[in-house]
């Protein structure tokens, strides 16, 4: 608990400077823990003793996160330009698989090597990007909406094509991970199981307790652990799980009124106090700056690859007119977020032997400079074009021009 206590500390005065700049303050654990990562302390969290429960808090730090992120979702919001959303994931998605997939190609790799890593460009970690959206306010606008969808939706589709890829090349056994029948199967269960919930499963629950705010509380957090749970149980990931728990149990927090308003406001407490940082924490921490230093060139194309490609996917929405320039340059970055998905291929990969450790580290290395970049690009961005973004409507599928 002391070194957790040197960690929050330092966060402390570092998050009190960055907020005196306009910089959201959760940054500043993710700088810490990426500073402390090469000290004697970052030794010892890292160590087999301390990994594991350091590793599980962090996990609780991104369900509560998204948990609180799913509260502040307007789902008929989402649902009027849900057809953007479709658009916006194909494109962030394929182009930045084809141009990792060609990188690979040129450097000499084969193509089931450079298919695999083509998706490893593709996931966005928007565990890592949403909390600076709401310290920015910028959750209900577009650019929110169609991060955070965008973001989701490219979960689900990236999990079935790993999980594809996993099964094909035969190198992860039973317990390592769903086969694709378990994971239709399970996703199918897991549809029918939320609407069930958000339909009047739900208002069941609700009336089995006197409506007091640490009923509700109780409520809230069997909601959150039993979807991301099964979420991450069945394959679909705990990201998918834990924002689709918050997105249903909004109503119920909505018709409790003032007790509903407290208790939302108990989560984000708990999440943007505690357990979100220990999560930016655990990902600072697992920064590898080393590789950068050891082999630049790699490690910068492999980035460079997966950066554009996401970019420009969020740029050919502009002529669509379904996103502004300004508009494109922020959800670009904001869905650029990574150091998720994509280190568990890296390193089933490795272990597989189909990876030598040179290309093992550059990958590594690729999604650390991704780690480091993004944040502080995207809160620039915030910072600059935040209030403009704020005054953007929600445009119908149906209209020509994003104004």
């Amino acid at each position: 608990m002391l070194y957790l206590s040197l960690l929050f500390a330092s966060t402390y005065f570092l998050a009190g400077f960055l907020e005196r700049i306009h910089i959201p303050g959760i940054l500043a654990a993710l700088l810490v823990a990426m500073a402390v990562h090469y000290t004697p302390l970052g030794a010892v969290i890292l160590s087999p003793e301390f990994n594991a429960p350091f590793a599980f808090l962090a996990e609780l730090g991104v369900l509560f996160l998204l948990f609180y992120i799913g509260l502040q979702i307007k789902f008929q919001e989402m649902f009027k330009f849900s057809g953007d959303i479709v658009r916006l994931t194909v494109l962030n998605t394929v182009v930045p698989f084809l141009l990792g997939t060609a990188v690979m190609l040129a450097l000499g790799y084969g193509w089931l090597i450079a298919f695999i890593i083509g998706l490893t460009c593709m996931p966005t970690a928007e565990a890592v990007i949403v909390p600076i959206l709401d310290e920015f306010k910028l959750i209900h606008t577009r650019v929110g909406q169609f991060i955070i969808g965008a973001g989701v939706l490219d979960d689900v589709i990236e999990v079935f094509l790993v999980s594809f890829v996993s099964v094909w090349i035969g190198q992860m056994s039973a317990q390592d991970g769903p086969g694709i029948l378990r994971l239709a199967g399970g996703s199918a269960a897991f549809i029918l199981l939320a609407r069930f919930l958000f339909s009047k499963g739900l208002d069941l629950l609700s009336a089995w307790m006197p409506k007091r705010p640490q009923n509700l509380m109780l409520l809230s957090i069997l909601v959150m652990f039993g979807l991301g749970g099964l979420s991450e149980y069945i394959g679909l990931g705990m990201v998918v799980g834990a924002i689709v728990a918050g997105v249903i149990m909004r109503p119920q927090l909505d018709k409790m009124k003032k007790i509903g308003v407290e208790v939302s406001h108990t989560i984000q407490s708990g999440s943007y106090g505690f357990l979100g940082l220990v999560f930016f924490f655990w990902v600072g921490l697992n920064a590898d700056l080393k590789g950068i230093i050891e082999d630049p060139a790699l490690a910068i194309v492999l980035f460079l690859a997966a950066f554009f490609g996401k970019l420009i996917g969020a740029f050919l929405m502009v002529p669509m007119g379904r996103l502004t320039v300004r508009e494109g340059w922020v959800v670009g970055i904001g869905i650029n977020a990574r150091l998720t998905t994509e280190i568990i291929v890296v390193q089933l990969l490795y272990n597989a032997k189909l990876i030598d450790v040179h290309l093992f580290t550059a990958l590594l290395s690729a999604a650390s400079i991704s780690t480091i970049t993004v944040p502080l690009l995207f809160s620039l961005l915030m910072r600059r074009w935040g209030d403009q973004l704020k005054l953007h409507p929600i445009l119908p599928p149906t209209d020509s021009a994003a104004k």
